[in-house]
């Protein structure tokens, strides 16, 4: 019986007898390994935030990258592998430049998160290949009205008021469930947000440690720099300026 399961195991795009794609479990598991992310939808915009995993405090916390500009009006965070969310994270850039070439206006925010799908479960059933180990928080803003989705490791997207990926998901997510307003403005959006991310263990934070996105119909896509970042945490008592390595 072993062996048998360690044949399914090893086959990318074959089925274990209890239904089961194992490979695909498997990059799920990475995602949990990765730092939490979380997206937020507002009246006002969309927020995307996560944790920076700084290994070291000789290292600069801004090359950390977990936030990323798809285009004006889009914005991605990630948690998982590294270099697979980056390569996705260029697959949904060349989409979106594509389709705004194509019909001389920006890419709405579902198709884009359909077509990384796309891409991503193609990974699921092509021998020789592996399932992408990264999850994926779409953001932005079509027709001046904001919408979140998530892609995920087997090729799914879905649409949601607010999300949690990476570590510690669950517990961030039931914290949103319990927090979330549906027409809360962009800036309670900015604080729930980094509430959440400090809710699994009530963890504060340096500025270097968290990073803030938001995408707005007026203003586009948008990091928070430092300055703001300080102002929130410290607004909502998450402030620990001597608690990590600062951003150069």
């Amino acid at each position: 019986m072993q062996g048998d399961q360690q044949g399914y195991d090893r086959g990318t795009s074959i089925f274990s007898p209890d239904g089961r794609l194992y490979q695909v479990e498997y990059a799920r598991e990475a995602v949990k390994r990765g730092s939490s992310s979380v997206g937020v939808r507002t009246d006002g915009g969309v927020v995307l935030a996560a944790r920076r995993r700084v290994r070291s405090p000789l290292m600069d916390a801004e090359s950390v990258e977990k936030l990323h500009q798809v285009d004006d009006h889009l914005g991605v965070t990630s948690a998982g592998n590294a270099a697979d969310a980056r390569r996705l994270v260029e697959f949904a850039r060349q989409t979106a430049q594509r389709d705004r070439l194509a019909y001389d206006e920006p890419m709405p925010v579902e198709p884009l998160a359909k077509e990384v799908a796309d891409r991503v479960q193609e990974y699921t059933q092509s021998g020789g290949a592996r399932p992408y180990g990264t999850a994926l928080l779409v953001g932005g803003v079509t027709d001046g009205r904001p919408a979140l989705y998530e892609t995920d490791p087997s090729g799914t997207p879905s649409a949601w008021d607010a999300a949690a990926i990476g570590g510690e998901s669950e517990e961030i997510r039931q914290f949103l469930e319990a927090e979330y307003v549906a027409d809360a403005d962009l800036d309670s959006g900015v604080d729930l947000a980094l509430e959440a991310l400090a809710a699994p263990d009530d963890a504060t934070f340096s500025p270097a440690e968290v990073a803030v996105g938001t995408v707005t119909a007026e203003s586009g896509y948008r990091t928070l720099p430092t300055g703001e970042r300080r102002n929130a945490l410290d607004a909502l008592g998450l402030l620990d300026e001597d608690g990590g390595p600062q951003a150069s």
